[in-house]
């Protein structure tokens, strides 16, 4: 269930107050999303709708966000040393820069190079041809609210289209917002469209500031061609007054390649809905994430993987910190339909709660249809092991440090499946700095 139009007009107003866009595919796509949106609203009803069955999009609906292009990055004078200290960087990497939903070609980097044989990196409207037709094909504006209106009111993101046999390097996507006096919304769309053969690594980072309310409604739509492999990279580092609803949808083609690693710790409303279909035999796919909850923030991640063809493999590995009254979800499906026979899939979300006070609602399911398969699924949660923690401290060490040692160990399993050296290490410092002091919260779990 969801709520009418009449029930959202400042939406309504900020679309009839868009430009005339001249791009005929972009015009096509807006209509497109908003017409949906007239249709679906918002996801607010909870009975009976299981994809938000544990997560309240109330609070989304009742604010009122205002939406512009009007800005600029020189507007608001970020410069790239404040941007090298917010978000994952190196000089040879080819970076992309989206200040509140606008291009900053003056800090993006690298992407006018790669404009060549066939590559293309590129803000959106200056990629249309290279990716309209795959925009909109993938997360289809028909199938979810948050989308529809990603749809009606896109303007700016990131296009990568590598040709066949191509090798695009590591590409940084950065999606950054600004404080502002009023609440706001951006809208990042993400298109990776990966030919036959070619390879990619794709980083997308969402940022902004502590104690300013503002939305993040993004999308992100791959596609992996025959042979093709792709590497993705999910960060939100969101405020924590901030929400942020991110849909990706990927396709994947015969003997493609897969991974994501996804990143949270940020926002006080996040969701990561993310849709995987193997769609060609013998395809791989491999989900991780981490995502690390204090105060009373709330993290929900939808996952699903559709084994469509036969002699498919995935693989979905989830781990969750919780601390203080914070809520996390995950929501992991794994759907392996008739004709999907040989299909290796497994999938697991474990969770370290370090208040009791902490919630998290895990929900593995498998739906197979086929009969000659190899699955499996598993959920765990609980708090850190008072044995070992008295362990170490026997051994010299301080409750603190202890602790720290333990969820930094835990965290680490799915920190060390980031293939990409300079991120790797980008993420385990800026993790270790985000580890909450377990001090306290121990105290529930056992001896001191």
């Amino acid at each position: 269930m969801t709520q009418t139009i009449d029930t959202y007009p400042h939406y309504a107003a900020a679309y009839a107050a868009q430009a005339d866009e001249e791009l005929p595919t972009l015009r096509r796509l807006r209509t497109r999303g908003w017409d949906a949106f007239q249709n679906l609203g918002l996801p607010t009803a909870r009975r009976g709708n299981e994809p938000w069955k544990y997560t309240n999009a109330a609070p989304i609906a009742r604010e009122v966000f205002a939406f512009g292009h009007d800005l600029r990055a020189a507007d608001v004078g970020l410069t790239l040393a404040d941007l090298r200290a917010a978000a994952p960087w190196r000089d040879d990497w080819r970076t992309l820069v989206m200040v509140d939903g606008v291009f900053a070609p003056a800090l993006s980097d690298g992407i006018a190079a790669a404009q060549s044989g066939g590559l293309t990196i590129a803000p959106l409207p200056d990629a249309l041809d290279a990716g309209g037709a795959v925009l909109g094909s993938l997360a289809a504006p028909e199938d979810d609210g948050f989308t529809a209106l990603n749809t009606a009111f896109m303007r700016d993101g990131a296009v990568i289209s590598i040709p066949a046999g191509a090798d695009a390097g590591v590409v940084n996507v950065v999606y950054l917002t600004t404080g502002r006096e009023q609440p706001r919304v951006t809208y990042p769309r993400t298109l990776i469209d990966a030919a036959a053969n070619s390879r990619a690594t794709v980083i997308e980072t969402f940022v902004g500031p502590d104690d300013v309310r503002y939305l993040t409604n993004a999308v992100t739509e791959v596609k992996v061609g025959e042979g093709a492999s792709v590497e993705h990279y999910r960060l939100l580092t969101e405020g924590m007054d901030a929400y942020h609803v991110g849909v990706s949808r990927v396709l994947q083609h015969k003997d493609s390649a897969f991974s994501s690693v996804s990143i949270a710790r940020g926002a006080a409303l996040g969701r990561n809905d993310f849709g995987v279909k193997l769609a060609g035999t013998g395809a791989e796919c491999t989900l991780n994430g981490l995502y690390l909850t204090k105060g009373s923030q709330h993290i929900d991640n939808y996952i699903n993987i559709d084994h469509a063809e036969p002699y498919g493999t995935s693989r979905m590995f989830y781990k969750g910190i919780l601390d203080g009254r914070s809520r996390a979800v995950f929501g992991g499906n794994v759907t392996v339909r008739k004709d999907a026979q040989k299909t290796d899939a497994q999938q697991t979300d474990k969770n370290l709660l370090l208040s009791e006070y902490a919630e998290v609602d895990s929900k593995p399911s498998l739906l197979i249809y086929a009969d000659d398969v190899k699955c499996g699924h598993g959920a765990t949660a609980g708090h850190i092991d008072a044995d070992t923690v008295f362990y170490m401290r026997s051994r010299g060490l301080d409750l603190s440090t202890a602790s720290r040692i333990l969820i930094h160990a835990f965290a680490s399993e799915i920190i060390d499946t980031v293939a990409l050296e300079p991120l790797r290490e980008y993420l385990d410092e800026q993790f270790q700095s985000a580890i909450p002091d377990a001090n306290l919260s121990l105290s529930f779990g056992g001896r001191q």
